[in-house]
């Protein structure tokens, strides 16, 4: 496989130059509006955002901060190719602002934004973060009228640039068969409701891993696979700890972020140095849960009418015959803010 490449631009998306329609998936999670954690970089940003938060005008504030994400959201829609899509994490806020609790909706109002912008609205995914939190509760406990439910999930908002995708050339059809997903992976994929581990933020110092948001290296490779083709490039515009980087790297996708916050930043390109370790464990466990499922399946009683070429085990789909996964052998540094991920052919794996 041909190597991917990968950069980091610390700079805004509106500032860093990246051509129209290059792109053909942007995963990314933005800064929450009227999360604490983020009060002072939305506050940095627009001063009546940091006003308005000290006059306990929560709504205002809320408005603000979404203001303060759309030029980014309208750049999103620029370098995007037709057919593209962008996949948004984000997570509603619930807060006491001015004496007043309330929650803030950022998932609804994301979505009237990027409706607005053009872009057309797909069904979302929950994810519902594990947790051992024995409080399963806001405010007053036992009684009634006085305590909430607690926030337990997040959101994957999903959107596509026009119309499908079209696949043309006879090398781009090759490239899509060969990007397929297993059948019983896309009955789990495809589900509206993920249950993931949050990512610990391991490595990163007290400031950055303050503002950083960080979603599982599995969260964002499901996505990459799902929604785009081996070679294609990948964007995140909030890249935070550099998470969608690897993901696109893993699953053989060219990647691209941009990321404001200088530590983190220039934390990236030396995090996923150390990453190929992470990258072949997620391909590796796409084929040995397949063996496995495979090995169940035939225990049953079950047949299958089709063959994988490149990994030689029995699939339920003609579309999963050219389907092949390759590891990340090696990530190098090519440049000050540019990297270079070289592959290998994955094992083939027995069903039995």
């Amino acid at each position: 496989m041909t190597p991917t490449r990968h950069r980091i631009h610390p700079l805004t998306l509106p500032q860093a130059g990246i051509p129209d329609g290059s792109v053909q998936l942007i995963v990314t999670s933005p800064p929450y509006p009227m999360i604490r954690m983020w009060d002072g970089q939305f506050g940095a940003a627009d001063a009546e955002t940091a006003r308005a938060l000290e006059e306990g005008d929560g709504v205002r504030a809320f408005d603000l901060m979404h203001r303060t994400l759309e030029p980014v959201w309208m750049e999103c829609r620029r370098v995007l190719g037709d057919g593209g899509f962008l996949c948004v994490n984000i997570g509603d806020a619930v807060r006491t602002v001015g004496g007043n609790f309330r929650l803030y909706s950022n998932h609804s109002r994301v979505t009237e934004i990027l409706a607005a912008l053009g872009f057309e609205t797909l069904p979302v995914i929950l994810w519902r973060k594990t947790t051992n939190a024995p409080n399963k509760f806001m405010g007053s406990g036992m009684l009634p009228a006085g305590a909430y439910p607690t926030l337990e999930h997040e959101y994957i908002l999903i959107f596509r640039k026009g119309d499908k995708r079209v696949f043309i050339t006879a090398a781009d059809r090759r490239r899509r068969r060969e990007s397929a997903i297993f059948w019983e992976e896309r009955n789990r994929w495809f589900s509206d409701l993920w249950e993931l581990q949050g990512r610990r933020q391991e490595g990163e110092t007290g400031g950055a891993r303050k503002r950083s948001g960080a979603f599982p290296l599995e969260l964002a490779y499901r996505l990459v696979c799902m929604f785009s083709l081996r070679g294609d490039l990948v964007l995140d515009p909030f890249l935070g700890t550099g998470t969608t980087l690897a993901a696109a790297a893993a699953a053989g996708r060219n990647g691209a972020g941009c990321e404001i916050d200088p530590v983190l930043a220039e934390s990236v390109p030396g995090a996923l140095l150390k990453e190929p370790p992470r990258m072949r464990a997620v391909v590796r466990s796409r084929l040995e849960r397949h063996a496995a499922f495979v090995r169940d399946e035939e225990a049953r009683g079950r047949s299958f009418g089709y063959r994988n070429g490149p990994h030689g085990l029995p699939v339920v789909s003609a579309q999963e015959r050219d389907l092949v996964l390759e590891m990340v052998r090696e990530v190098r540094r090519t440049g000050i803010w540019t990297l270079e991920a070289e592959y290998e052919t994955l094992e083939r794996a027995e069903s039995s």
